[in-house]
């Protein structure tokens, strides 16, 4: 099932809900019963690798112990045929609201003990939530029957491209929450922006084999699962990445827990916590033994997307490891209160991602200061401007910020990406394209005209330590001009025939084909049929020859690497390949810019 058939099924589905359930809950449903079916398919699966038949299943109890802890000691639960999302269906008419109290109640007490941080109260959103589905058992076995219906079909198997339970988080978000008046209140990081920091970390970690990951503002998981899939490209193993999250929402918390759980991640290797980053920092320690077994959280990357400008407390945080260097953000802006959290938990050799307002780059007052203090520490590597209208719920300029606690650079690359997008309704998004562009200019620290530049220490201290894209990256098109003489008179500008000189560089005999000057400012048109003398020009035949050259073996190239070698492929590291050989190819062809067209 693609995206769009999803996006139908779960649109058709919530408009016939819309009268029971409120647009923003809906949401806490639809993931809650497929994150439940995801684990009933689990343990199926598993039994049926065992040599489980069919006709086993019906005596899958809790009475049968073995049973029981092996899919304890393989999953970190158990659910038996009664409670599995398949027998839900097969009861038809008989099921009933109470098959899933009871089944939740059983999932709790049958947790492993190992796996109780990841499995917990998972399900307590949904749980509770029931009643909300109608004021009787009838109403609301009806209501479940309709979703459960709508679930069967939506694949949990992990084989899909993209992320199930994000989808449509992102999509509830976008379509529905607005219109409860609660859209602007949640801060799901779109997929592509998502994608481009999580290109820009796995880079900088490609040689380690093992890395330790950290989101403190986790909301779907998103950003931690797209970290892992750009790991993949360059680690053997990716069990060897351990994940860490926090989320003060106790809804969203569970989503993260199941978004992570769905991604084929080892149990083992989540470490979520439901808390407030701010107020109460990650306590990494045995909870039988706080006191001896205390130590705080270091880790190799820190990704996050807080939410904007909002309200803390900095009382009494002047003596806070995580701020007193550095300072504390005021009551009213807790963005560099969240900068700094994420900067603290970062190692000597680590370095972190985060998205956040554009106007942390030249506020002033206690943000200067900080502000300030992180250039002379050297911690800020990069700043990237992304589009307006790219996140849900505001229209409001946002940047990444890359930073490190240790750097060999004293510059900070400012990259100005704010023109590269497609629109997409109100929306405006990131393409591929886009992404490729900005992750291989931070990954090579390029200064590109009009996108991107490396800017010195001495020329941010001179500019008052603001760091306003605009004070250095000028990416604003040229202004258009009219030759006046030429409306009246006749003739082509010279001025705007050279203006096209990379065209003239690459078919250096074309322009005198095409126009004849007087000696004037002015030309006029020298070819009866310019279509036909452009494509009879020898230089440009050339180009089309090189061109062609260039691309004649990528399908067997393709073939061999897609279809001839389909066993042993690896898709993380498959479209990184591809890429660096198509711009390989284009590697001495003039006029193109390799990420997306023809200058």
């Amino acid at each position: 099932m693609n995206k769009q058939q999803l996006a139908s099924k779960i649109w058709a589905s919530a408009n016939k809900m819309r009268s029971k359930i409120e647009a923003n809950d809906y949401k806490d449903y639809i993931l809650g019963f497929i994150f439940y079916k995801f684990l009933s398919d689990k343990e199926e699966s598993l039994l049926r690798k065992s040599d489980w038949t069919q006709e086993d299943f019906p005596e899958l109890k809790e009475d049968d112990e073995e049973t029981v802890r092996y899919c304890q000691q393989q999953l970190g639960y158990f659910i038996s045929y009664n409670n599995l999302f398949s027998t839900w269906l097969k009861k038809g008419r008989d099921f009933d609201v109470s098959d899933v109290r009871d089944a939740i109640s059983a999932f709790n007490r049958l947790i492993n003990e190992t796996h109780k941080p990841v499995f917990a109260k998972i399900f307590d959103t949904l749980q509770t939530g029931l009643s909300k589905l109608g004021e009787s058992a009838g109403s609301q076995t009806k209501a479940i029957s309709q979703l459960i219906q709508l679930i069967k079909d939506i694949p949990t198997d992990g084989s899909q491209d993209y992320d199930v339970l994000g989808f449509i988080y992102e999509y509830l978000i976008s379509n529905f929450a607005a219109n409860a008046g609660k859209k602007a209140g949640e801060f799901y990081t779109p997929h592509e922006v998502s994608v481009l920091m999580s290109e820009i970390v796995a880079h900088y970690l490609k040689d380690r084999d093992k890395i330790e990951i950290y989101d403190p503002t986790s909301g779907s998981g998103s950003l931690l699962i797209n970290i892992g899939r750009s790991v993949a490209k360059h680690i053997s193993n990716k069990d060897n990445i351990l994940y860490y999250a926090q989320e003060l929402k106790e809804n969203t918390y569970n989503l993260t827990r199941m978004n992570l759980v769905m991604r084929d991640i080892l149990p083992d290797n989540i470490k979520a916590r439901n808390g407030d980053t701010l107020e109460d920092d990650w306590p990494y320690f045995d909870e039988t033994d706080k006191e001896r077994t205390y130590s705080p959280l270091y880790v190799d990357a820190v990704v996050s997307n807080p939410p904007y400008s909002q309200n803390w407390d900095p009382s009494n945080k002047e003596a806070d490891a995580r701020y007193s260097r550095y300072g504390l953000a005021p009551k009213a802006k807790a963005d560099y209160a969240f900068l700094l959290h994420d900067l603290f938990h970062v190692k000597p050799d680590g370095i972190m991602t985060i998205v956040l307002p554009h106007g942390v780059l030249f506020r002033g007052g206690e943000e200067e200061k900080i502000r300030k203090n992180l250039i002379e520490y050297n911690n800020i590597d990069a700043i990237i401007g992304l589009p307006s209208n790219i996140f849900f719920g505001t229209g409001i300029p946002t940047i990444i910020m890359v930073l490190r606690q240790q750097r060999a650079d004293e510059d900070v690359l400012i990259i100005d990406a704010s023109k590269g997008f497609v629109k997409e309704g109100k929306n405006n998004k990131l393409r591929a394209c886009d992404i490729k562009k900005i992750a291989d200019a931070i990954i090579n620290r390029s200064d590109i005209p009009k996108f991107s530049r490396k800017v010195s220490r001495k020329t941010i201290r001179e500019n008052g330590y603001n760091l306003n894209i605009p004070r250095y990256v000028d990416s604003s098109a040229e202004a258009e001009s009219w030759d006046i003489y030429a409306s009246m008179f006749g003739g082509i500008p010279n001025a705007e025939i050279d203006a096209l000189a990379n065209y003239w560089a690459a078919f250096p005999t074309l322009r005198a084909q095409l126009f004849a000057n007087d000696g004037t400012p002015y030309s006029s048109l020298s070819a009866e049929d310019v279509k036909q003398t452009i494509a009879d020009n020898a230089d440009v035949k050339s180009f089309i020859n090189r061109f062609n050259e260039a691309f004649a073996t990528l399908p067997a190239y393709l073939k061999e690497e897609l279809i001839d070698n389909m066993l042993t492929l690896k898709i993380q590291q498959e479209e990184n390949k591809i890429s660096i050989d198509i711009f390989n190819r284009l590697t001495g062809l003039p006029l193109f810019d390799k990420y997306w067209k023809i200058q």
